[in-house]
């Protein structure tokens, strides 16, 4: 058991009263089948822990931002780190966002291990959910246990954030159908407090490089639960991306948010660290302290990781042990390392916990809304943290 993290509750007897309580406060897929995606006990987070979270949020943030400022414009960057060319216009013409907010909708996912190191595995900048799970389920598990959450402000955050962007339409795939995409944006278009119609991307089409919905409804400004990497891929990408190239459309996070999403960036940063480039003496500290070496070939004389630059959910990561031979790699998830490039990284402990789903590994995930860390998010596994993994409130002592 991890000093770091206890595990401070069981499991109550009448999960099903709890998983209908969850429904209505907006969490509609604690059960998923048979599963249970959702573990009906916390953890507590010891408090000094949280507070180095924070710091080193905050300052890998304004390092990754610096990155992204760095190689913008540059398209050897850009090749080199998985950016679609179908995006290269849009990113080198339209304004580069003011310093902090090139995303503002983003999580970090940390390794933690027992003794308290804190590790940044990745962030996702781009289209981040577990939103629903870290705003609404997580305090109301620590309200009933006596923990402490910062994610109370995350509400608050967003409707900031949604206030400067003010969109008009919320949209992810299969609105309606696809419970955790669907419950999302739901939420968060409430916690914005705006009128904002949600709708289906599937249903979307360009006219005349106007974006429009199912009911020909002309959109100007639109947050999207849809990786912006899929324009290279899907029918009407090309359409898409010359509405928001020719201001038709705003869309959000903005289209620079892809730099700091492709994991292609954090061996960039790594590559600028060894070589004493970019970053000052602290952002130096932050990097060493907190960054796992990482790199766009397998260079490793330890164990390691290789991962999609645009890997989701697990997707495509393989673990390699000591001597280089490959241990685990992910089954569940969609394997994108056929479409973008791999990067490699240093491997890193997660903590374990003893849970009702039996030992698992903690990945903790930290949401930075509108430029402020302000949410934790617990999700517990194998090794890799897939579609598989449950969710798992995290509070502070």
């Amino acid at each position: 058991m991890s000093g770091v993290f206890e595990v401070v509750s069981e499991p109550s007897p009448d999960r099903a009263s709890r998983v209908a309580e969850l429904a209505e406060l907006g969490f509609k897929w604690a059960d998923i089948g048979e599963e249970n995606y959702w573990i009906d006990q916390a953890v507590a987070m010891k408090k000094e822990t949280y507070e180095e979270l924070v710091r080193a949020s905050e300052g890998l943030w304004r390092v990754l931002d610096r990155a992204a400022r760095y190689i913008h414009g540059n398209h050897a960057f850009y090749e080199l780190i998985g950016i679609p060319d179908v995006l290269w216009t849009m990113l080198d013409e339209l304004p580069f966002p003011e310093e902090g907010s090139i995303s503002r909708y983003a999580r970090f996912d940390f390794a933690i291990d027992n003794d308290g190191t804190i590790k940044l595995l990745e962030l996702n900048a781009d289209t981040p959910t577990g939103y629903v799970e870290a705003s609404i389920a997580t305090p109301w598990m620590c309200a009933q246990l006596g923990l402490e959450s910062p994610n109370l402000a995350m509400r608050e955050r967003i409707a900031e954030a949604w206030s400067i962007e003010r969109p008009d339409t919320a949209a992810c795939v299969d609105y309606g159908e696809h419970l955790e995409d669907s419950g999302t944006i739901e939420a968060l278009v409430r916690h914005s407090g705006l009128d904002v119609k949600c709708v289906d991307c599937l249903e979307l089409y360009v006219d005349e490089g106007v974006l429009k919905d199912g009911e020909g409804r002309s959109i100007r400004s639109m947050f999207a639960l849809y990786p912006k990497e899929w324009m290279a891929v899907d029918e009407g990408g090309d359409a898409l991306a010359y509405s928001i190239e020719t201001r038709e459309l705003s869309i959000w996070n903005g289209p620079h948010s892809i730099l700091l999403q492709s994991k292609g960036l954090l061996a960039v940063v790594w590559g600028l660290y060894e070589l004493g480039q970019l970053y000052n003496e602290n952002e130096r500290a932050i990097i060493g302290q907190y960054m796992l070496p990482a790199y766009n070939k397998a260079v490793f004389e330890g164990s390691f990781v290789s991962k999609s630059m645009f890997g989701r959910e697990g997707g495509s990561v393989r673990l390699f042990d000591a001597s280089g031979g490959l241990e685990i790699e992910d089954s569940e998830g969609f394997d994108t390392s056929t479409l973008f490039p791999t990067m490699y990284q240093k491997r890193a402990e997660l903590a374990r916990i003893g849970t009702a789903e039996g030992e698992l590994h903690l990945l903790t995930g930290m949401f930075v809304i509108n430029g402020k860390p302000c949410g934790m998010l617990g999700r517990g596994g194998g090794p890799i943290t897939g579609n598989a993994s449950h969710f798992i409130a995290i509070g502070v002592k």
